[in-house]
Parts: structure tokens; C-alpha cells; sequence
């Protein structure tokens, strides 16, 4: 479990292919003392378990379903990165509840600024827009984030300049994909007010 608040960027560093699947090694600014082999780590939003450390290196496999649902298998060597440690039992929820599945990947239709902060506008697909509330909030490529409007398939949100800078959002161009985790609450709530199954 997550928060989407990001605690350091990192870089990939090397992408091996594995007989289909991927092995990713990330340079990272984060504590790894803090970080054992088979904890979680989110990456861009993706839940990742470490599978070994090297120094300031962490590596992870990444499967053909989590590369074809997520940005990760187009990252290219040199990526920046969004990196956050699992939370631990006892530390601050600074941002919302966030799992690490990702559930659909998105696009940037606009960004503009707006006073000191850039309002991005996010593009899903239509199935999950029902899950998007103004004022609610969602993860975007690993950040929590609220949202402010909704029309149809787009929703946008405020990015304030410590976000921009600490995070790879602020490197966004328009028609960038991303990856998008609704918020968990609504999920389950969607899912209990449905007809019940036998």
C-alpha cells in the first residue's frame, strides 16, 4: 500500500529481457537501507517487487501483463522516474490510499499554467470516468493528486510547482501516456452497490 506522495526520482538504468518478461534496474535516490529484497516499491505508479540490490541500484521484474497495462515497457535507459517505498504501519498518510495497480494508461490533452501552478488535463477511458469525481482524488504516474473538473473522458488537476519539480510531471508534454489508478474507495464502493452475484 501507497500514498502517492513521492519520496525521491530515480533513473532506469538497465532493461534485460528475461525470455519475454523484463528485468528493470533503477538508479535510486531513495533509502535502500529501508528497502529489503521482495518489499514493494511503486514505480510510475506500478506496484514492483525487489528482487536485489547493488549500492544505489534496485532491480525488479516486470511481466508481459504489467508492460502491455502500464508505461513501464516503454521506458527507455536514462528515464526519470516517480519512486515510493511502501507504507509502513504508524507513518504519515500525506496523500490517499493508493494500491499500486494500475488500471488504465492515460493522456495528456493539455497543460497550461495557471498562476505559479500548470493545470494538466488528463484524457481515460470512458468506462473509468465514472470512478472520477471533482474534488476526489486520483493517482497519476504515482502521485496523488485532486482532481479538479470533469467532462466526459478528461478530468483535470492543479500541479503546484514543489510537485512539478520533485516529481516527473513537470516533464509531461502533451499526448504523453501515464499511468492512472482511480481512487480505491470508489472502486469498492462500485463494486458494492452492484446487483449481487451468486
Amino acid at each position: 500500500m501507497f500514498t502517492g506522495i513521492i519520496a525521491a526520482t530515480g533513473r532506469l538504468s538497465s532493461l534485460v529481457d528475461q525470455g519475454g518478461d523484463l528485468e528493470l534496474g533503477f538508479e535510486s535516490a531513495l533509502d535502500l537501507a529501508r528497502v529489503a529484497v521482495g518489499d514493494s516499491v511503486s514505480v510510475q505508479g506500478a506496484c514492483l517487487t525487489v528482487t536485489r540490490k547493488e549500492g544505489t541500484l534496485f532491480y525488479a521484474d516486470v511481466s508481459r501483463e504489467t508492460m502491455a497495462k502500464t508505461t513501464l515497457g516503454t521506458l527507455k535507459p536514462g528515464a526519470r522516474v516517480n519512486l515510493e517505498p511502501s507504507l509502513r504501519a504508524g507513518e504519515p498518510l500525506g496523500g490517499h490510499w493508493v494500491s499500486g495497480h494500475v488500471d488504465a494508461v492515460g493522456k495528456l490533452t493539455q497543460a497550461r499554467q495557471d498562476a505559479r501552478s500548470w493545470r494538466l488535463e488528463f484524457e481515460l477511458p470512458r468506462p473509468l470516468m465514472r470512478f472520477v469525481a471533482p474534488k476526489g482524488s486520483i493517482c497519476v504516474d504515482g502521485v496523488s493528486l485532486t482532481v479538479n473538473n470533469v467532462a466526459g473522458p478528461r478530468f483535470d488537476v492543479n500541479i503546484i510547482p514543489h510537485t512539478l519539480r520533485a516529481t516527473t510531471l513537470g516533464e509531461l508534454g502533451v499526448g504523453a501516456s501515464v499511468n492512472i489508478e482511480i481512487d480505491l474507495i470508489a472502486r469498492y464502493l462500485e463494486r458494492l452497490m452492484a446487483e449481487p452475484h451468486e
